[in-house]
């Protein structure tokens, strides 16, 4: 069992790998143009800065290849080249139906199985040298294909909506729950369907005249970068030279409220880090609920302060959260005797 919980990790770390420079690079140039354009009561204003739009759209394309490379390497990690294809494209729909980051890790994962299966199978001898690559990347990617969008699709479509209903059902009964749901669903998947769950219902109160639930949300999606980012910083020891990288990366991606700079970690070591970014969102939401903190643009980060009611407030939810994140996983990976690999 832990030989194969290794191989699984391998997989993960794989995929992380080959990620990260799109993450890195995307992230930069987004922060880079968000940083730089006029902000307003409805966020970055780019429509009298065409190069800064330029720069936010090419690190927004490098971004949108994040989920096919992620489940494109976790594939190929576990079957080869030939897997390569169905996992790229598992990661793509991924993106499409809304699965987002869980979604992609599943379809690397399902892509490699396939792929598996597929090379046991018995061919005759003139078709082998087509397997690799025609056969099996056409059989394998419409195996993924039809699974990402015939049984993954919809339940989660559903189940998006569901959570948005519930959502608004809770908001004004409960503040401290409310903040502390916010957060964790932000933080859950990263970027992906839950987190957006919680970002679109925090956009949708702007317009109603609610700020406060986007104050939440702004506070809780800078706190699983910042908080990852810092810890490497605080004990270098435990973390690859690679994971702090990922960790300089994440830091500048945290404070224009990008959650994805955690997903490295996230990929690599999700039984750790998941419910430890979950746990200093859900505290960083609901300290910003309870301290009335409103967020007039729909974004997060640090970068919204000027758009920001109680500003201390804010600061102190995400500083609470991030140092929360920080000290917890580095005690985890102490405790399971983790350190940064000798070259």
């Amino acid at each position: 069992m832990q030989a194969r919980l290794e191989q699984w990790k391998q997989y993960l770390l794989t995929g992380v790998s080959h990620v990260i420079p799109f993450i890195a690079s995307g992230g930069i140039l987004i922060a880079l143009a968000i940083s730089l354009a006029p902000m307003t009561g409805k966020g970055p204003d780019f429509s009298h800065a065409p190069l800064l739009k330029l720069i936010l759209d090419i690190g927004g394309s490098a971004f949108a290849l994040l989920l096919p490379v992620l489940a494109g390497y976790i594939a190929y990690a576990r079957s080869g080249k030939p897997a390569l294809v169905a996992g790229m494209v598992g990661g793509q729909i991924a993106h499409t139906v809304n699965a987002g980051f869980l979604g992609a890790l599943i379809a690397g994962l399902l892509a490699g199985w396939v792929v598996e299966l597929l090379k046991k199978m018995p061919v005759a001898k003139a078709l082998k040298p087509l397997m690799p690559i025609l056969i099996i990347p056409i059989l394998s990617s419409f195996a993924i294909g039809t699974l990402m969008f015939e049984v993954l699709g919809v339940p989660i479509a559903d189940l998006m909506v569901t959570m948005g209903a519930w959502l608004k059902s809770m908001g004004g009964a409960n503040a401290m729950a409310l903040g502390a749901l916010l957060g964790a669903m932000v933080a859950f998947d990263m970027g992906g369907p839950v987190n957006k769950v919680a970002f679109f219902f925090g956009a949708s109160m702007i317009a109603e005249g609610q700020y406060q639930v986007m104050g939440a949300v702004a506070a809780a999606v800078s706190i699983p970068p910042l908080g990852l980012g810092l810890a490497t910083k605080l004990r270098k020891s435990l973390w690859s030279e690679q994971e702090r990288e990922a960790g300089s990366a994440a830091l500048g991606m945290g404070m224009i409220g990008i959650t994805e700079g955690a997903i490295p970690f996230a990929a690599a070591d999700p039984l750790r880090v998941i419910p430890t970014i979950v746990a200093g969102s859900a505290l960083g939401g609901m300290i910003a609920m309870l301290g009335g903190v409103g967020d007039h643009a729909p974004h997060g980060g640090p970068i919204v302060l000027p758009v920001v009611d109680n500003r201390l407030m804010f600061g102190l939810a995400i500083a609470c959260g991030v140092l929360l994140v920080a000290i917890v996983i580095n005690l985890l990976k102490a405790r399971s005797g983790a350190s940064a690999p000798t070259a």
